[in-house]
């Protein structure tokens, strides 16, 4: 089968979404539920700011679909990642580790908490952070030290010794992996590497929702994990985020943070933390608990046009990208893997301008300019990739629902 031309896979990815015409998006959202009717709802009680009881059930809905324990909404998934940092016992100048192949958002909540970001490799294979990449770096500039004043203990952390930049000097005091366009890192690796480091593991899944690591949803694996429902998530509240987490306390406190740390009283005004203005207001959860009700069928859908995609690329020139071994992913963006930058950025050109949106993945972290003199180790990978992803259409496709705009 000869090689397809970029006027195919227009032509095509116009027929797969019955829309000869008019611009296909990336991914907008589905709204086939019962999203007005709660909505609705929501105004007629008055209460549609962060009071109201769709804050809970949205919480609820979140952690019985990944099986988490506690699930605490927050405003956005970079705000509950903030938090989830803070949680970790990250402070002002220590180091997290994440991964340059990410979105902004990892990098900013990182940088919140005045801690500095080193960036490490990501595996072509999954896109996420490298468990192998980790070992190597940390082997090569962190030793285990025993803390000598219990200042140097991480505050939500167990005693023991701490993790240093042998360099720097300073605290290596989380690992941030974030799972790529929706496909999981390998977790079961990156948490032994991080165990024997003794680092606490948060994981971004902003982009996950839906997606499972050997049937465990992520998100659910490290000590926190994050979600977001940003208008272009397969389940939006327009905006929103939730923090994921097995510890009671823990969840107590975040709940109690994300709310600006007021005490509870009938009148008083007191707060006992600094807090923040975090909340999820209701008329949003309203929205992700309808959104929450057909998850099953947009994963569904969602995955019916990877194998769409799958079988339309097959020698194609370009390659799709598939869910990593041992893993069910939502497939939140498809991806194609064109063969050098000079392609991907034809591609790109061409496609936008017949009305078909693509995107590159984002600029790598490290070349940022607010990010380049942070330090990391050899991204072989993650340039090699951002040099070829293009990201295609793939909002869920919904009979009778006018799929585009």
């Amino acid at each position: 089968m000869s090689e397809k031309t970029i006027k195919d896979i227009i032509s095509f990815v116009r027929e797969t979404y019955a829309e000869p015409e008019a611009f296909i998006p990336l991914h907008d959202p589905r709204f086939i539920g019962n999203e007005k009717k709660y909505l609705v709802d929501c105004i007629d009680s008055n209460f549609v700011s962060s009071v109201g009881e769709y804050v809970g059930k949205f919480e609820k809905a979140c952690a019985e679909y990944t099986g988490s324990p506690y699930a605490i909404a927050a405003m956005n998934g970079t705000a509950a990642l903030h938090i989830a940092l803070m949680l970790s016992g990250v402070e002002r100048d220590d180091e997290v580790i994440t991964q340059p192949l990410t979105f902004i958002a990892t990098a900013n909540a990182i940088s919140y908490t005045g801690a500095h970001p080193v960036f490490i490799d990501v595996d072509k294979e999954t896109l996420g952070l490298s468990p192998s990449a980790l070992e190597l770096w940390l082997t090569e500039n962190a030793e285990l030290r025993q803390p000598t004043l219990s200042s140097q203990l991480p505050k939500a952390s167990s005693q023991g010794p701490i993790a240093i930049n042998k360099h720097t000097q300073r605290r290596i005091a989380a690992v941030v992996p974030m799972h790529t366009f929706g496909h999981p890192v390998k977790m079961d690796e990156l948490l032994a590497v991080c165990e024997k480091w003794n680092i606490p593991c948060i994981e971004d899944a902003a982009e996950s929702l839906g997606s499972y690591y050997k049937g465990k949803h992520t998100g659910t694996l490290g000590k926190f994990g994050i979600l977001s429902f940003n208008g272009n998530k397969i389940v939006t509240c327009g905006g929103g985020g939730m923090i994921l987490t097995s510890d009671e306390s823990l969840a107590k406190l975040a709940k109690h943070l994300t709310t600006q740390a007021k005490v509870p009283h009938a009148w008083e005004f007191v707060h006992d933390h600094i807090g923040y203005n975090y909340r999820l207001t209701n008329i949003s959860a309203a929205l992700g608990c309808a959104q929450m009700e057909s998850m099953k069928f947009f994963i569904q859908e969602k995955r019916k046009l990877a194998v769409i995609y799958k079988n339309f690329f097959k020698n194609s020139g370009y390659e799709f990208f598939c869910e990593p071994a041992d893993c069910k992913s939502n497939y939140w963006l498809n991806l194609i893997i064109a063969k050098d930058l000079i392609s991907r950025d034809i591609l790109l050109k061409e496609t936008n301008a017949a009305g078909v949106m693509t995107r590159p993945a984002w600029e790598l972290m490290n070349r940022l300019p607010m990010f380049r003199n942070c330090q990391s180790g050899p991204l072989k990978n993650a340039e090699w990739l951002a040099d070829r992803i293009v990201n295609i259409p793939s909002s869920v496709i919904v009979p009778g629902y006018k799929n585009c705009h």
